[in-house]
Order: structure tokens, then sequence, then C-alpha cells
């Protein structure tokens, strides 16, 4: 697995993050099966205790669940995954709308070009 890190975050926050990503689009499913800690370390090229840390902290956060002996799992709260999407697409667009008024661009033309954008143009 080709997975490219940014050295400006710690790796474990961008171990959760992609977690995440895929928790809320619908690639893992609530009550999937994660690898186990040693297995995503290897595929990810990280250490374990980086994976295992990642791990602790969305358990931590609801979004994983241990059973003793079978591993962790995608929590199936339908609703804690609810709210994570609206905390990502939240933030994503909050980025967004920063980003674009510091380039000096006034909200009504940020609405218009996400509208035109969307019909295909910009």
């Amino acid at each position: 697995m080709d997975v490219e890190f940014k050295p400006s975050e710690p790796l474990y926050l961008q171990i959760m993050n992609r977690l995440k990503r895929q928790i809320v689009s619908g690639r893992r499913k609530p009550g999937d099966k994660v690898e186990p800690v040693r297995e995503l370390a290897q595929m990810l090229a990280v250490n374990p205790g980086t994976v295992q840390r990642a791990f602790s902290e969305l358990e931590r956060e609801g979004l994983l669940y241990t059973e003793r002996t079978s591993g962790r799992y995608i929590t199936t709260d339908s609703g804690r995954i609810r709210r994570l999407r609206e905390e990502l697409v939240g933030q994503i667009v909050a980025d967004f709308v920063g980003h674009m008024r510091k380039t000096g661009v006034a909200d009504g033309e940020i609405l218009e070009l996400v509208r035109r954008y969307l019909q295909g143009g910009v």
C-alpha cells in the first residue's frame, strides 16, 4: 500500500484521519473488522506503536471497539458515524472558505464559483 505521509503532522493523527475518512465514505462499514496493529503497520510502513496509538485514540473517540479475543471493529453506532461525517465535512468547508477569503474572494463569489463548478464549469 503506497501511502504518503506529511512530515508536518504526527503519523498517528494521519492514520486516524485516514481511517475516519474511510469510515465516513463507507469504505469501512459499521462492524467491519480492522486489520491487526502489526499488519496495518507493515502495510503503512510505520512503527506498530504508531498504529497502536491511532487505534487507542479511535477507541477513545468511540469509532473503534475491541472484542477480547477477535480484534478491533468499526463502531456500529450510526449516530457517531453521522456526527463524524458532519465534523469532517464541516472542517473541509471551513478550510476551503478560509482559503478563498484569504485570496480575496467574497462569499457571494465563492457560492457562484462552487455552483458553476458543480455544473461542470470553472
